[in-house]
């Protein structure tokens, strides 16, 4: 297949639209299920490079959930605690494969904006996969093959309208890349740079020590971004990404953007919040807006009388600030990577507030003695890669 028609661009006024290869060879993929859109094919194949190279870089099954065009998570293949389980609505579906385990972090990291994401697996979909991508609200999912009954599973969902793409995994674009805007042309070499542990090698703080894991983190955190709409910032733990700061004009507010999707996964995972008392029946969308009023600012807006009693069996104790700070003081070793230099010391002041303990950024700012002696005020390890990853 040379081309496909799409129903319409970015919107629905914008007439005529298709996607082929300009080179006239056929396109690298076959959509085996639904009709996918433009959009869905601009996640799609932003998602494929992420997770492609995540597994390049970590050996292990890699997922991403995207909206967008951005990532509202991305994730490795690690198993799931007995606590993860639960907050990703999975902990009914028994032990599931790296591959499941990977998107059910990437989905569940910030399950409000993965709502109705396309998701990128970087292995074929096997049948655990499949299951949880069934339950969930999707719009559709790229991997490079699928187990026979996984498809099965997924061209149910949706009453067979489900977008189901299968990618080459041989495919290799050209290195030279074109745009259009506004009728004018603009043409780049790809950015083929590859991160991997060995990216962090210039550690500037007094603080030299990045483990392993942390270099892995930091892998998946860069590696993220540069796919992430710029500017952005994005917090990592434990082989998944736990907030995504994308396409701000300020690098403070993608920080603090970043931070306050980190520190909602870790409220999350407070035993108060895990209690909290729901009523049978209960979507897990439901659960998911209820979580996030309650465990913020506007928690009244779900604990009002006459409101609670639509999703509580009873009155769930107001959360206060007092109990959410002690519980994210709890919070460490959260790796931190940035698309572009900090220019300020504010950003590491509000990634300590997340329990940041190793950073990579480009380095280059005027202001870098700042930023790395506000690193060495709470004992961050923080590496110079020199490489900018702006994504746009």
């Amino acid at each position: 297949m040379k081309e496909l028609e799409l129903k319409y661009g970015c919107n629905p006024n914008q007439k005529p639209s298709k996607i082929y290869m300009s080179d006239g060879s056929d396109l690298p993929i076959t959509v085996l299920c639904g009709r996918p859109g433009y959009i869905n094919f601009l996640d799609a194949f932003n998602g494929w490079q992420l997770v492609s190279e995540l597994k390049k870089a970590t050996g292990l099954p890699a997922a991403t959930s995207f909206k967008h065009v951005s990532p509202a998570g991305a994730a490795v293949g690690l198993p799931l605690t007995e606590t993860l389980a639960k907050i990703y609505w999975v902990d009914d579906l028994g032990e599931l494969s790296p591959l499941a385990s990977a998107y059910a972090r990437a989905r569940g990291a910030d399950r409000m904006s993965s709502f109705g994401d396309f998701i990128a697996l970087s292995d074929v979909c096997d049948v655990d996969t499949a299951r949880l991508i069934k339950r969930e609200v999707s719009d559709g999912v790229i991997a490079p093959g699928y187990e026979p009954e996984a498809l099965e599973l997924l061209k149910q969902k949706k009453k067979g309208n489900y977008n189901v793409i299968q990618i080459d995994p041989d495919y290799v674009p050209a290195a030279l890349e074109h745009k259009e805007v506004f009728g004018i042309t603009f043409e780049q070499g790809r950015n083929e740079l590859n991160i991997d542990k060995d990216f962090f090698s210039n550690v500037v703080t007094e603080n030299k020590e990045i483990p392993q894991d942390a270099k892995r983190d930091l892998a998946i955190a860069m590696i993220t971004l540069k796919y992430t709409q710029s500017n952005s910032v994005c917090y990592v733990k434990d082989g998944q990404a736990i907030g995504i700061g994308a396409g701000q004009q300020s690098r403070i507010h993608c920080t603090r953007l970043a931070g306050q999707k980190a520190d909602n996964w870790w409220l999350r995972q407070c035993p108060k919040v895990m209690a909290l008392p729901f009523k049978e029946g209960i979507k897990r969308a439901d659960r998911d807006n209820a979580i996030d009023l309650y465990i913020g600012d506007e928690y009244m807006d779900v604990l009002a009388d006459g409101v609670w009693e639509n999703t509580f069996t009873e009155k769930p104790e107001v959360f206060t600030r007092e109990e959410k700070r002690a519980w994210l003081d709890k919070l460490t070793d959260v790796a931190l990577g940035s698309d572009a230099f900090f220019p300020f010391g504010d950003n590491i002041e509000r990634a300590h507030k997340s329990g940041v303990k190793y950073v990579a950024q480009p380095g280059g700012s005027v202001r870098d003695d700042n930023v790395i002696a506000a690193c060495n005020k709470y004992g961050m390890a923080m590496a110079f890669t020199g490489i900018r990853l702006f994504h746009h």
